[in-house]
């Protein structure tokens, strides 16, 4: 058999795929399973590690808020183009990373896609705009965390520091001395503004591409106050668990967290809606 024979199977299989699917749905396919993946090995890892508990506190409302949104763009995109040679090869580099249970190379996959539609191709707007809110999601789900493993002395030194400025105390690295002079109270990773601050950022890109959000100048205010409100928040969380150890013994728990995570989505959504206030209630 001649080559051409061998390949002619293939060929018109691809051809197939370009005649018959859209690029919006097969691109949102594409992000579903990566996003399915990265999701469904942090769901095992907070199950194996907390059981039910890890599996809710460790959900992430935004994370899930975001891909459906993302999703949703792509499947509502109304340039309905074929599929070309080049969304073909990136969608096999695509799968070769997401078929293995290593839910960061996912997210390195979802942000490889993004980065290609929105650079690299003639998208439609509502293409583009889930492009961007899913680029946004590998944010606090993977390029924070690998940005926290480089710099964590630092970014918990401030945190610190900041505990340290509202107590009146003195800090070293990242420690903090109690307000009542009872000893020094370690800043904890799982205690950092950084995975918070990214959460918030998401929310941000997440409410505006939803609303339809012409994004402007002024919307660099609302989006660093969203931002803001969290680091005052989780610095104040801290200042108060350092006012003793008996203030540390009952801010310090699940309960504390869970309190603490509530106020930082209310803000972090509330400063998200007011940004996009417009094309939000426009709407009602």
């Amino acid at each position: 058999m001649s080559s051409n024979e061998i390949l002619a199977p293939s060929r018109r299989l691809l051809g197939v795929l370009r005649s018959s699917t859209p690029r919006g749905e097969w691109f949102a396919g594409l992000y579903l399973l990566g996003c399915a993946n990265g999701l469904l090995v942090k769901f095992i890892q907070n199950w194996n590690s907390d059981g039910w508990a890890g599996v809710i506190l460790g959900s992430n409302v935004i994370v899930l808020f975001a891909c459906f949104v993302g999703l949703s763009s792509l499947l509502h995109d109304e340039k309905e183009d074929r599929l070309q040679p080049g969304d073909l090869a990136v969608s096999a580099v695509f799968f070769l990373l997401v078929i293995h249970p290593i839910f960061a190379l996912s997210w390195v996959a979802v942000t490889g896609l993004s980065l290609y539609l929105l650079f690299f191709t003639k998208s439609g707007p509502e293409c583009r705009r889930g492009a961007k809110v899913l680029l946004a999601v590998t944010v606090p789900m993977l390029w924070s965390q690998l940005l926290f493993k480089f710099f964590a002395g630092p970014i918990l030194q401030i945190d610190a520091s900041l505990a340290a400025w509202l107590l009146g105390t003195d800090w070293a690295g990242n420690t903090v001395r109690f307000a009542d002079n009872s000893g020094y109270m370690v800043v904890a990773p799982y205690c950092s503004s950084l995975a918070n601050t990214s959460s918030a950022f998401l929310c941000w890109v997440a409410v505006t591409q939803w609303a339809g959000h012409r994004w402007t100048s002024i919307d660099l205010v609302w989006s660093v106050l969203a931002c803001a409100s969290v680091v005052a928040v989780n610095v104040t969380r801290i200042a108060l668990t350092g006012l003793s150890q008996s203030h540390f013994n009952v801010i310090h728990t699940p309960l504390g967290d869970t309190i603490a995570n509530f106020i930082i989505m209310g803000l972090t959504v509330g400063f998200s809606v007011l940004g996009a206030r417009r094309e939000l209630f426009s709407r009602a």
